[in-house]
Parts: structure tokens; C-alpha cells; sequence
């Protein structure tokens, strides 16, 4: 084939990007109330924004800062670490990132090469299956139970020769379920004991409901030398699009993420570091504030889901502002999808790009109620109870 014919092998196996064709389904249906992207309605706190003044004051600031982060701020996030999360780490160890997504980027080159194998707990976050793809190595996929909870004997299953790491999110994108501290623990324990690594994703950390709490991996007595601990700021803070995560990694990993970062991106946005600063210093109680209307918009969720009956099965979602709702219909996700968006103005997202695929007459959509008001996500979610109804009809 002549060259440029077509984009690599590699990229050929990677899925496509949902957000981006469901966008464009609800741009060709004016009107439609979107649950389907993963973020707040609310702003940055003031002062994150009250930072940046401070930004543009120093013409240096405009200049390449350090690859970790400006040390001001990878300070804050050390004392952050410690205080919320139990967590001991020195500075070096700490990466600001653009992102929990490059985030995981990092630590998967920093510990895997092609070939390698990276389990994921299916129903799995899309963007770290398509990583893992587009590294060349391996995804494999094990289930959580009927309520989306780890099974760590089925994880400890899976490993074997080529298995770098296990991967686990809570409290969880696409479920919502907020898994346990024994679980979590197990899990650990597991990749201590197989020589493997434990990433473990906590963008969702401050979004969890009645007696649920988040549980930190890297907390644990000696997991810092094989737990790497992900972090983001843009759903806590709403700073989605300033690209600002962080990580903790095994002291033995900083020369490799610090060739992986100079690379791809030298350093975070400095006036995003600088905002950032900023919504440290207000803190989690600036999240824990705007909790109330989003617990509120959960409530509403579950009163309209349940009317739609038994065909219908939403599992317990304590974390994050997701529900993945489980049903029984011939039609794959994406069909579901898109009825839903073209015929009653409602968008979700489709079970498939998380892992999980229709089959045996089960589908999944995933439900986001984190960026409406109250007012709208009772429109929208009358809409999908509406929606539903004729598709579990048909």
C-alpha cells in the first residue's frame, strides 16, 4: 500500500471516541437534553480565577516551568495527599498532569511495553482501554458482580506472565459504584504479592452519597512502591477544560514519567497550575457545597427511573454522578442511544464503549446527572423514563 494510505494498525483497534458522535447526534437534533458527558454545571471557584492575576503579574511565567509541576503547587497537593487521602508521598514522586488522563498515560509507558497485558474491570472508563490499545498492549477484561463491585478472586485469576498491572476506579466512571475498602484492599494485596503494579484512579474522590466513603490504595503501609494514585480536578473544581490532574508514583517511576511528560507535554498549562493553587485553597468544601443540588438531581434520577418497571434494573450508584442502567431489549446500545436522542430529545451514552457489549437480550446506557439543574434533569429525565418505556415496547 502506497504510503499514507491509511492511519496505522494500531490506531485501527482503538474505539472511536464516543462523546464526540454523540455530540453530533444531539447537534442534528436541536433541543435535545443531554445526560450523557461527565461533568458539573457548576464553576472554578473564585479563587482559582482570582489566581490568575497572579499569573500574568511574572513575565517569567509564560516561559517552560518544571516537568512535575510549579513546586508551589506540587507542595499543596503533598499536604493534600496526606490530609484527605492518607497518603505519604514526597514531592518528587507527585506529577502534575493535563488531565487524569494523561495521568494514566503516564503510568501505563512508564511500566508497560507492547504486548503487555492491563487488566480492567469491565464495565470499564473508555479512555483507558483506548490507551492501553493505542500502547500496544493488551486490555484484559474481567466483571465486576451485578452491582458493579470488584471480584478480586476473578481479578487474581486473570494475571499472568504479561500482566503489568490491574487497574480500578472509584468511586467509578461508567457505574457510579463506590467499592469497598476490603475489596480495594484484596486487590492491592494481590498485585503486592504478584509483583505488579496497582493504578488506581480517584477522579470522582469528594462525589459519594449517604454512609459511602472513597478508599485510598495508596494509603496502605508499603503499597507507595507498587500503587500508582491518579487524581483530577475536573469535576471537584469545575475545571474540565483546564486540564489539570496529578499523580503519585513509586520513587522507582520518576525518571521514567519524567522522559514520558518532558515528551508529550513538558509541563501542565502554568496558568492552569496557578488556577489550580487557587482551588486548593478553597478546598473540598467548595465541592462539598455545590453536593447538595447534585445529590439532589440523583434523587430525582432514581424517583423517575423507578417508574419505568422491572425491564428496566438500575444498580446502587453511591459515587460519582453516573447510573448504569441495565435493561432488557433486542436492540443493541447504540440503537437505544440513538431512538432516545431522535425521537425524544434525550441523550445517554451507550453501554458498548464501556465494555459492554448487548448480548442474550441485555443492554446498558449509561446515565450522567452531574451538569443539569434540578428543573432540566427532571425534563430530561422524563424524557428517558418516556424513551425507555417504548423501547423496552418494542
Amino acid at each position: 500500500m502506497r504510503a499514507g494510505g491509511q492511519c496505522s494498525e494500531r490506531l485501527q483497534q482503538v474505539q472511536t471516541p464516543i462523546i464526540p458522535v454523540v455530540a453530533r447526534l444531539i447537534r442534528e437534533n436541536p433541543g435535545t437534553i443531554s445526560l450523557g458527558q461527565g461533568v458539573v454545571s457548576y464553576p472554578p471557584p473564585r479563587q482559582a480565577l482570582e489566581r490568575i492575576s497572579e499569573f500574568l503579574a511574572d513575565a517569567e511565567n509564560h516561559k517552560y516551568k518544571p516537568v512535575q509541576g510549579i513546586p508551589v503547587l506540587v507542595a499543596a497537593l503533598q499536604e493534600k495527599l496526606a490530609r484527605e487521602n492518607g497518603i505519604t508521598a514526597e514531592a518528587p514522586s507527585i506529577f502534575v498532569t493535563a488531565g487524569g488522563n494523561l495521568a494514566f498515560t503516564n503510568a501505563l509507558l512508564a511500566i508497560a511495553d507492547p504486548g503487555d497485558e492491563v487488566i480492567l474491570q469491565t464495565p470499564y472508563y473508555f479512555n483507558h482501554e483506548m490507551a492501553i490499545t493505542m500502547a500496544s498492549c493488551r486490555p484484559v477484561l474481567v466483571p465486576t458482580d451485578a452491582e458493579y463491585q470488584l471480584q478480586p478472586e476473578l481479578i487474581e485469576r486473570a494475571i499472568t506472565s504479561r500482566t503489568k498491572a490491574v487497574v480500578t476506579i472509584s468511586p467509578n466512571n461508567p457505574s457510579g459504584a463506590v467499592y469497598t475498602q476490603e475489596a480495594l484492599l484484596a486487590v492491592n494485596e494481590t498485585c503486592r504479592a504478584h509483583g505488579i503494579y496497582h493504578i488506581h484512579d480517584e477522579a470522582y474522590e469528594y462525589f459519594t452519597y449517604g454512609p459511602a466513603r472513597r478508599f485510598s490504595p495508596g494509603s496502605i503501609e508499603g503499597a507507595g512502591e507498587y500503587t500508582i494514585s491518579l487524581y483530577s480536578l475536573s469535576k471537584a473544581y469545575g475545571f474540565a477544560s483546564w486540564r489539570i490532574g496529578y499523580m503519585v508514583v513509586p520513587s522507582h517511576l520518576i525518571e521514567a514519567v519524567n522522559k514520558i511528560q518532558d515528551t508529550i507535554l513538558i509541563c501542565a498549562p502554568v496558568i492552569s497550575q496557578y488556577a489550580a493553587l487557587g482551588a486548593l485553597e478553597a478546598g473540598r468544601a467548595y465541592c462539598a457545597e455545590k453536593l447538595s443540588t447534585i445529590a439532589e438531581n440523583r434523587q430525582i434520577a432514581l424517583q423517575e427511573l423507578s417508574k419505568i418497571g422491572d425491564r428496566c434494573e438500575v444498580p446502587p450508584a453511591d459515587g460519582a454522578f453516573y447510573f448504569l442502567l441495565r435493561m432488557r431489549t433486542r436492540l443493541d446500545s447504540m440503537a437505544v442511544v440513538e431512538r432516545l436522542i431522535r425521537e425524544h430529545r434525550v441523550a445517554l451514552i451507550p453501554g458498548s464503549t464501556f465494555g459492554l457489549e448487548s448480548r442474550d437480550g441485555v443492554c446498558h446506557v449509561r446515565l450522567a446527572y452531574g451538569a443539569l439543574t434540578p428543573e432540566t434533569v427532571k425534563e430530561g429525565l422524563s424524557r428517558v423514563v418516556a424513551g425507555l418505556r417504548k423501547v423496552l415496547e418494542s
